[in-house]
């Protein structure tokens, strides 16, 4: 078990070399501007990311409700160049957007523009509705998919490495490796129909397996498929062709799981990445061991208390790690406790916690307790530590069940990433320019820096700096801030109020010398 812990930690040791770094995708600008007006009709739309995208679905809502596909588009790094249709006329029109981001999970949203003026009557209808046989079938994909990786490339681990269960275990890790092959299959139609924000029936569509393939599940999926055909085919040899085998796909399931997801995406990738890696394959030998394990119980042999003494010595190989990063990527993820209550993820967390609580609880009376007493002889120790084992079975497929609800629920991190973005311009003239930041690019309060030059790019000595914010379209009159130099060649106004998203004015007001005002003027989108 020494041997296999640093083989194992020699992968995740290279994952950690090797990963790229992905956030999760956000929207950060976009022409028309949310909840902006327009003079006239747009002839491109376009969206902004945080990083680079493959657009999915896109469509414009007219303000009588029609909608109208958007076929012409084009990439341009993290922006997305949108034609817009012909004959848009006035009133508020609704761009629905669907893209799929680099950690794999598709990201929709919507934005609200209107030409001449807003449309008098009720908005566009923007809002999907969830659809609820896609999520059923997704969250019970992914719950046969670990079950697969889990329990039955685990089983096939422990049948070669700590005991053979016999023939009855064997056919149980097969029947669930099976199970999870199908789950792999279905699971990247699945992915393209969340994707592309279709219904079941597109799981016909070659489009929708296309694009399930081309998100980062499909890596997930491929090795997956690998290490359920290695498990199965570790059932068949004994000696070091099974222990091989065995070996070999328990580290595609670590891989698997590290291929894609919120955690394995989440930064930084060198620590993320193999915590993931190390959390997989420690659940798959724990999980993997307590069927077999319950079915040698059961015989009450030699075999078996061989087997337990075997496990009972190597269980702390596999839960030491699985706590460790466990509690790593709990604090990358969540970030801030109040998140715990707050979100979504964090209330899934919490239950997945008391479920593994419990889990814990049962393994330390198991081992501690039950353990010694079956391996002295004590005969009703082995009936106890028997049923002890199916309930740790229970609670390790509740958890499968509560953790693959993530797959609906972004991370607090990345809901803090995407309200944190800047929003950012570059105002140019022939006797200055600017870069203009605000951060986080939202409304509320913010902090604005400024970045002064002359129009060739030579340091701009001002005495004086006043920004003025304004947004006419909503009725907002200038608001002026005088800014200070913080020291670092900079300009800064703290504590600044945005009250609401949109398209803002910016002018800069620098005084360089008693008799010389400069002006600079620029557009900002500001996010909500």
């Amino acid at each position: 078990m020494r041997r296999i812990a640093l083989i194992l930690l020699a992968m995740a040791a290279l994952l950690a070399s090797g990963a790229p770094a992905f956030a999760h995708a956000a929207l950060v600008g976009s022409e028309p501007a949310d909840d902006g007006v327009v003079a006239a009709a747009p002839q491109r739309l376009t969206l902004t990311f945080n990083q680079p995208i493959a657009p999915l679905v896109l469509k414009l809502i007219r303000p009588d409700g029609s909608a109208v596909a958007l076929d012409h588009f084009a990439l341009e790094g993290n922006r997305l160049s949108i034609d817009a249709p012909p004959g848009l006329g006035a009133g508020t029109h609704a761009l629905s957007w669907r893209v799929v981001s680099e950690d794999g999970h598709p990201v929709g949203g919507s934005l609200l523009f209107s030409i001449g003026a807003p449309s008098a009557g009720p908005l566009p209808d923007i809002d999907e509705a969830v659809d609820w046989p896609v999520r059923r079938a997704l969250w019970a994909a992914r719950v046969l998919l670990y079950a697969g990786l889990f329990f039955g490339v685990g089983g096939a681990f422990f049948a070669a490495w700590i005991g053979d269960g016999g023939r009855g275990a064997r056919s149980l890790a097969a029947g669930v490796m099976g199970l999870g092959l199908l789950a792999v299959g279905i699971s990247v139609g699945l992915q393209g129909v969340d994707a592309l924000g279709a219904s079941l029936d597109g799981l016909g569509r070659r489009i929708v397996w296309a694009t399930g393939f081309a998100t980062s599940f499909g890596d997930t999926a491929s090795l997956a498929a690998i290490a359920l055909v290695g498990g199965l085919l570790a059932l068949l040899p004994r000696g070091w062709p099974a222990k091989a085998l065995s070996l070999l796909a328990l580290i595609a399931v670590g891989l698997a799981l590290a291929a894609s997801g919120h955690a394995s995406a989440a930064p930084p990738q060198w620590l993320t990445r193999p915590a993931v890696f190390l959390h997989g394959i420690a659940i798959a030998f724990w999980a993997g061991s307590l069927i077999p394990l319950a079915t040698l119980l059961a015989t009450n042999g030699p075999d078996s208390i061989a087997a337990l003494r075997r496990f009972s010595a190597s269980i702390p190989f596999a839960i030491l790690p699985l706590l460790a990063a466990g509690i790593l990527l709990a604090f990358v993820q969540v970030q801030s406790p109040d998140a715990l209550w707050t979100t979504a993820y964090g209330q899934i967390l919490l239950i997945k916690l008391a479920l593994l609580l419990a889990l814990l609880a049962f393994a330390a009376a198991n081992r501690y307790r039950f353990t010694h007493r079956t391996l002295g002889g004590d005969v009703g120790a082995f009936h106890i530590l028997r049923r002890s084992i199916l309930i740790e079975t229970a609670l390790m497929l509740a958890i499968f069940g509560v953790a693959a609800a993530w797959r609906f629920t972004p991370p607090p991190r990345a809901l803090a990433e995407a309200a944190a973005k800047p929003a950012a311009i570059h105002i140019h003239t022939a006797k200055a320019m600017a870069d203009f930041t605000l951060t986080p690019g939202r409304a509320g309060t913010t902090t604005a820096s400024i970045f002064l030059m002359t129009g060739d790019f030579g340091p701009l000595a001002a005495r004086e700096l006043t920004l003025v914010l304004a947004n006419p379209t909503a009725g907002i009159e200038p608001i002026r801030r005088p800014a200070t130099r913080p020291g670092d060649g900079t300009w800064a106004v703290d504590g600044l109020t945005i009250p609401q998203a949109g398209r803002w004015q910016v002018e800069l007001e620098i005084l360089v010398t008693d008799f010389e005002l400069l002006k600079l003027d620029g557009e900002i989108d500001i996010r909500r």
